[in-house]
């Protein structure tokens, strides 16, 4: 495991097809960031339904993706064109699982869901159909809350320093929220690992709920 970027920055105003809108994907390389319990220093976000927050403290884009879609698309993508504010090797969503715990130069941080895309994706990068190609993939990146505040580099060491469970990886878990809507097994064993995010946690519950309501006759 091997950092490969680090990037950070403040939402900005766009102009897409016409339209005005804020965001914060446009992020800019820097060589550390300062990890908080609730933020990234210096960072920040625009849609808060999607990003922020202490459980999406810190989001990271597999550097092995951009291989995949520069081929699908046949054009550069530029780190960080998925506004993550890491990217790594050998830490894709299928090796990494819900509530992984890692040591990052000082801090302490811990994987807490996968990353909900959204058309933002699309239009930062002016590509109609890369949003669903990362929504059928599941190749959406994931997230973590702050465990130990501190600073990473670019050369800081990632080390794992637990595995609370090895049966749903983050590409498990987002496929479940993303696809599996009516697998009431899927969610059910998903919604009983240790670590998951608070907003994954209510959107099982009420999904199960709603599965599990008596129909009347």
């Amino acid at each position: 495991m091997r950092i490969v970027s680090l990037s950070k920055g403040k939402p900005r105003d766009y102009q897409w097809k016409e339209k005005h809108e804020t965001s914060a994907i446009g992020k800019t390389p820097v060589k550390e960031l300062f990890l908080k319990k609730d933020a990234i220093e210096g960072d920040g976000v625009a849609n808060t339904d999607f990003h922020g927050g202490i459980d999406r403290a810190l989001c990271l884009y597999p550097y092995e993706h951009y291989e995949k879609w520069q081929k699908a698309f046949n054009r550069t993508f530029m780190l960080p064109s998925f506004g993550e504010n890491i990217s790594t090797t050998n830490m894709t969503e299928k090796e990494i699982y819900i509530g992984d715990v890692f040591a990052i130069g000082e801090t302490i941080v811990e994987v807490t869901q996968g990353r909900v895309p959204c058309s933002t994706i699309s239009k930062f990068n002016g590509e109609d159909q890369l949003l669903k190609k990362v929504f059928q993939t599941n190749h959406t990146g994931y997230f973590f809350r702050v465990l130990k505040e501190g600073t990473i580099n670019l050369q800081s060491e990632i080390q794992l320093v637990e595995r609370k469970q090895s049966e749903l990886s983050v590409w498990d878990a987002t496929d479940i929220i993303l696809h599996k809507l009516k697998d009431i097994v899927a969610m059910e064993k998903l919604l009983n690992v240790s670590g998951l995010s608070q907003e994954w946690t209510e959107i099982l519950e009420k999904r199960l709920k709603i599965k599990r309501k008596p129909i009347d006759n």
